[in-house]
């Protein structure tokens, strides 16, 4: 469960956006509380008080005890507005909580038990589709995230939102009920044999294994066919002339003495 933060605000009487630069000019953020069918009031925080909390990333699904002017309120932000040159805050609504209230938020997702996963351990990658899940849940328990177990996911398989058990009182807001959180990715080596074996399927090409050059054997030559090049046709130009230079052998019954 997202703890409670508490930020002191003062109520402001002005509206619009002269007042609104008036405050920041005094260094404050100016901001707005509405919700819960009572009328929106209109407040400001001292920036150094309510920037930390901003940056920490979760600020969007954090509930808030707002204390105006010695009056708690229960609120969860609703949007953040930044100066577009410096990025600076510059306006920050909130949503009123009345009990028993269900809110829509974006909790993150995290994973777990990745040495576990054949696929990852075969050189797989973890493609994110979904960083984060839109939910639908009771405004006193929203959860911090959504973990998911990588074990036994091998390379091709998917982690799909049916595959996730949410908390009680919990609901997915999307709706496409069966979306896609994360994938098993091949390598990309081995992706691209396989797009490759899959192209040559698809061409009706039957793969073969390839042979190397030196246990290649040259076919034989056929009658009249002209002498190899290279060291061939070498040793066939010297095997003629070593015949010919050889002393021809001694005729049988030579010629006799006189």
């Amino acid at each position: 469960m997202s703890k409670i933060i508490k930020l002191k605000a003062t109520a402001r009487g002005g509206a619009g956006k002269g007042a609104a630069r008036a405050v920041r000019r005094q260094g404050l953020v100016p901001g707005v509380v509405y919700g819960d069918k009572k009328e929106p009031q209109n407040i400001s925080f001292v920036y150094n008080e309510l920037q930390p909390h901003v940056n920490t990333g979760r600020f969007m699904s954090t509930l808030v005890d707002l204390e105006v002017d010695g009056t708690v309120v229960r609120a969860i932000p609703r949007d953040i507005q930044f100066e577009p040159v410096r990025d600076f805050i510059s306006h920050v609504d909130f949503l009123r909580l009345g009990k028993n209230a269900r809110i829509h938020v974006e909790v993150p997702v995290h994973f777990k038990n990745h040495v576990d996963s054949p696929g990852l351990k075969k050189g797989g990658v973890l493609n994110i589709v979904r960083h984060e899940i839109d939910l639908y849940c009771p405004a006193d328990f929203i959860p911090d995230e959504i973990l998911i177990d990588l074990t036994g996911l091998e390379i091709g398989q998917s982690v799909h939102m049916t595959a996730v058990k949410l908390p009680e009182n919990v609901t997915s807001a999307v709706r496409e009920k069966d979306f896609t959180i994360a994938t098993i990715a091949a390598p990309a080596g081995l992706k691209e044999e396989e797009e490759e074996a899959a192209a040559a399927a698809a061409a009706g090409e039957t793969p073969s294994a390839e042979v190397p050059a030196t246990a290649q054997k040259a076919p034989p030559a056929a009658p009249g066919a002209a002498p190899a090049a290279g060291k061939d046709a070498k040793a066939a130009a010297a095997a003629p002339a070593a015949k010919a230079g050889a002393p021809a052998p001694a005729a049988k019954g030579g010629d006799k003495k006189k």
